[in-house]
């Protein structure tokens, strides 16, 4: 093992700060927490120290009970200085939820990627009461279980809305190779993909501080997900080559500061870690398509345990999102059957073409070309 190479992940705060206060990281960054009402119970946010006031990385899910916490940490570890701006990483809920909420109250300046505000917004507006016909055909098509669907038409869909305040008009852009000024250093920001598009990562260039948001955590994976707004999405391959190019900057001495769980050093370690994982996964998924599966039958190979009621919506999406990876990649074709489920299996098992549907006249159309992804020999 070279000495670049760091021998393990180490955690420097073996515990997260408790509610409602703050642990220094470094030099005016402070690492705080606040609640989610799901398994992963938890969002990391950071304050960065400006002098005059705080910028903020990410803001938890919109809710009584998450303002309050704010407010606590606003009068408390922030001293009473004003948050004046708002850095959200990634468009996700746990996030983005209160951008708009310090944009309207508290006067803040929200700066994001275009893709994230631009999905933030949209998702925002849609707002379903009801199951729209194509989620439920999407869910049949993964091959979700019955039970588990008619359990779902009999609740209302989750809206984006439920869980983001009210965003204003207008925010500040930041893209691929842009610099930022907070906490009295200027850190270039790097993108990343698969988790959520266009997630912005942030490497310091005055110390060894990384905010790396959901695109890269210390002791669990991103979900890399597929959902009904582009069910042919391959998430993997975007988040793969993402953390391929992202590895390139990680130093063993960077203290890697994420969306969830404890903050690290050994990033290169962990980088190397996450993606032989996924690779790991597609090939266990792989040899497993000896017959034809759909995606709620392959939770097995990918997650190697049980998974339980509330954690079947991720599972499922993250299944399909590495079949797609296959089918995207040439090995593995699929086959619609009469219900609408896709079943998967590998292609020199499989007598069907690259996208045929059984019992509903014929072909699909397809993919007409293959988007082959470079793998690097593992190391």
């Amino acid at each position: 093992m070279d000495g670049d190479t760091p021998l393990a992940i180490r955690y420097p705060w073996p515990e997260p700060p408790a509610p409602g206060e703050a642990i220094e990281v470094a030099e005016g960054v402070l690492w705080m927490r606040l609640p989610l009402p799901m398994a992963l119970d938890h969002v990391n946010i950071y304050a960065l120290d400006d002098g005059d006031g705080w910028t903020v990385i990410d803001t938890g899910i919109s809710s009584n009970k998450t303002r309050r916490v704010w407010e606590t940490l606003m009068a408390g570890p922030l001293g009473g200085k004003p948050v004046t701006r708002v850095v959200v990483t990634h468009h996700h809920p746990d996030h983005v939820g209160n951008a708009g909420w310090f944009q309207s109250e508290h006067g803040a300046e929200l700066v994001t990627t275009r893709t994230a505000w631009l999905f933030s917004r949209m998702l925002q507006l849609d707002v379903q009461e009801t199951w729209p016909q194509e989620t439920l055909d999407y869910y049949r098509s993964a091959g979700m279980h019955p039970d588990v669907l008619a359990k779902r038409m009999t609740e209302r869909p989750f809206n984006f809305c439920d869980t983001v305040y009210p965003m204003p008009l207008g925010f500040a852009r930041i893209k691929q190779g842009s610099v930022i000024r907070m906490g009295g250093r200027d850190w270039d920001v790097h993108m990343g993909n698969g988790h959520a598009p266009e997630h912005a990562t942030f490497w310091s260039r005055d110390d060894n501080l990384v905010i790396t948001g959901d695109q890269i955590l210390s002791s669990i994976s991103p979900n890399l997900g597929v959902y009904v707004t582009e069910p042919l999405a391959d998430p993997v391959a975007e988040w793969l080559e993402a953390c391929e190019r992202l590895q390139g900057l990680a130093r063993p001495d960077h203290l890697a500061l994420g969306g969830h769980k404890l903050p690290f050093t050994g990033l290169p370690l962990r980088m190397r870690q996450l993606i032989d994982n996924h690779h790991g996964a597609l090939d266990r998924l792989q040899d497993y398509l000896d017959a034809p599966k759909t995606a709620a039958e392959c939770f097995t190979p990918l997650f190697k345990r049980q998974i339980g009621e509330g954690e079947y919506g991720l599972a499922l999406v993250e299944a399909v999102a590495h079949l797609n990876h296959l089918y995207h990649i040439g090995t593995v074709t699929r086959t619609r059957r009469a219900d609408g489920a896709w079943e998967f299996q590998h292609k020199g098992l499989s007598h069907a073409g690259p996208d045929r549907n059984i019992g509903r006249g014929g072909r699909s159309g397809g993919i007409a070309q293959m988007l082959r992804v470079p793998r690097e020999p593992r190391r």
